[in-house]
């Protein structure tokens, strides 16, 4: 079953409107009113069960009845639903629900993958510097680590979200965690590896450029290309069916932290080439990853909106 939970705080004067639009809904069950029981803001309470792929539809129905202004709409996952009511709202839904795009529930979790908090730029750094020793071991198990705690896919995603979406104000957030994120986890990082030289730490083989198992690195080619590319667009499916679990494989799939520490690396240890191509292989990877997600948004859009109820 694919069905969120949906909680309404109503202004009396609204309930009625508010009911009616749920009630007239076939992909809305388990309809409930509560009238007079919420004490701040005063008004109603209406529940009610809703599959997944009528609820974009009927949030922008609630909305237009002015509850974000005069009171509130809450979506909860369902992790069982059991009963006919709850099959008959999926079966007269249309589309299916892994498939159903909801843009509040979308736009809610990319800003919250692009927030500019200590935490963010704290993980990128962590994985900048854990990315460095990978390159200066040649581990790819220390490269693979990087990746998977690297954040930067979620500024990316908020990124993308804002694009297609036409939301000017939502484009600052996301922009000023990745231009202020990787500079400071370069920064870092290079003035870690430049420690590391002064006490003589940094592998010969490194400083020889003899790296067979992480080079790939600091020298993108075409496949390059086509994993950011594929990464972007399973990261935005994950994002959007709100699975995300193929997001580990998303983050390992991608080389823009390791790429960010090889270009500190490169600079720190006078790898002029290296720390180019590390440059190109970050900017290459970034610009991939947001225009595949850009393209996957906007062609799930157009889908989903042949399949959707309009709103009314």
């Amino acid at each position: 079953m694919s069905v969120l939970h949906l909680r309404v705080i109503s202004p009396g004067t609204s309930t009625d409107a508010v009911l009616d639009a749920l009630q007239s809904d076939p992909g809305v069950t388990n309809v409930t009113a509560h009238r007079g029981v919420v004490l701040r803001p005063a008004g109603d309470l209406v529940e009610a069960d809703v599959a997944r792929e009528a609820v974009d539809a009927v949030v922008g129905d609630l909305q237009s009845l002015g509850l974000e202004r005069d009171g509130s709409i809450v979506l909860e996952a369902v992790d069982t639903a059991l009963g006919r009511g709850v099959e008959e709202a999926e079966e007269a839904a249309p589309g299916e629900g892994d498939d159903a795009l909801i843009w509040e529930q979308v736009e809610r979790a990319a800003d919250g993958g692009a927030t500019n908090s200590a935490s963010f730029y704290a993980f990128l750094v962590l994985a900048t510097l854990i990315a460095a020793v990978g390159l200066l071991t040649d581990s790819q198990v220390l490269i693979v680590g990087a990746m998977v705690l690297g954040p930067e896919f979620g500024p990316l995603a908020a990124l993308a979200v804002a694009v297609v979406r036409r939301r000017r104000d939502r484009v600052g957030g996301p922009l000023r965690a990745l231009g202020l994120g990787f500079p400071l986890a370069i920064a870092v990082t290079a003035v870690a590896v430049l420690l590391l030289d002064r006490v003589g730490l940094v592998p010969q083989e490194f400083l020889d450029g003899r790296r067979p198992l992480t080079s790939f690195v600091a020298s993108p080619d075409a496949f390059s290309v086509v994993v950011a590319v594929l990464a972007g667009i399973a990261g935005t499916l994950s994002l959007t069916s709100a699975k995300a679990g193929p997001l580990v494989g998303v983050f390992i799939s991608v080389t823009t932290v390791p790429a960010a520490a090889d270009f500190a690396a490169g600079v720190v240890t006078a790898q002029y080439g290296t720390a180019l191509g590390a440059l190109w292989q970050l900017v290459l990877n970034l610009c991939c990853i947001l225009v595949a997600a850009v393209v996957t948004l906007r062609v799930q859009q157009a889908l989903w909106s042949r399949v959707r109820r309009p709103r009314r």
